[in-house]
């Protein structure tokens, strides 16, 4: 699967697997409409091609304890990229992050116990960190998940 485009079929499959990562490789065959050995066979060769990378729990972070979360917009010097990002990286509050372009360089999401939490990551372990610039904090008020493609 060198980069060819997926065809329905393949598409079919990452909308099942993304609503849910833990279906068998039968209820997988049977939601698509294809048999279970093409099921398994298509699995393999778009995990083989890296489409599929891994498979992860959807943890709710106001039940696991962390209900504040915050995007943190970074102006970065483009020479301190990769220590930074190794910094960053560091951080268990950090749930993603993307190099982007734009205003600002680097969008983090932190999710945080509480609000004196939050403040602590912001203005105690990412402002201090070589190479940023800039910084601006936006608070969520309510997030989810996207529709699944």
């Amino acid at each position: 699967m060198d980069h060819s485009p997926l065809d329905e079929t393949d598409l079919a499959i990452l909308r099942e697997l993304r609503a849910d990562g833990r279906l068998s490789v039968s209820a997988l065959a049977e939601a698509v409409h294809i048999s279970r050995s093409h099921a398994y066979s298509r699995l393999t060769r778009l995990t083989e091609a890296g489409v599929i990378t891994g498979y992860r729990a959807v943890v709710d972070p106001s039940k696991a304890g962390r209900p504040e979360s915050a995007y943190v917009f970074l102006k970065v010097r483009q020479s301190a990229w990769r220590e930074l990002k190794s910094a960053l990286l560091e951080l268990d509050e950090l749930e993603h992050y993307a190099l982007v372009g734009g205003e600002f360089d680097v969008v983090l999401l932190i999710r945080a116990r509480d609000s004196a939490d939050l403040r602590r990551i912001v203005f105690e372990r990412i402002q201090p960190l070589p190479g940023i610039v800039d910084a601006r904090t936006s608070i969520v008020f309510e997030d989810g998940p996207g529709p699944s493609w």
